[in-house]
């Protein structure tokens, strides 16, 4: 199930997009990229679409995905 990320408190989001952050890790190879630029860029995707949070009702938890991976239907390729 899609949540709107406009729908949820900011504490929130900011709590859900850290945490996706923290375990997608901030190295991209010779650059590191810093936790605040991350989570600006994750929150960015959000309001752009191109991201959406889903909720998973088999393990109760909410997770960042890219837009194109999930269809009307809840499945996830």
């Amino acid at each position: 199930m899609k949540i709107p990320w406009q729908e949820l408190e900011t504490e929130t989001l900011d709590a859900l997009v850290e945490q996706f952050v923290l375990m997608e890790g901030t190295e991209y190879g010779e650059q590191d990229v810093s936790l605040e630029t991350k989570v600006a860029q994750v929150k960015r995707q959000l309001q752009e679409g191109k991201a959406i949070i889903v909720w998973s009702e088999l393990h109760e938890t909410a997770h960042i995905v890219p837009a194109d991976s999930y269809d009307d239907s809840g499945a996830m390729p």
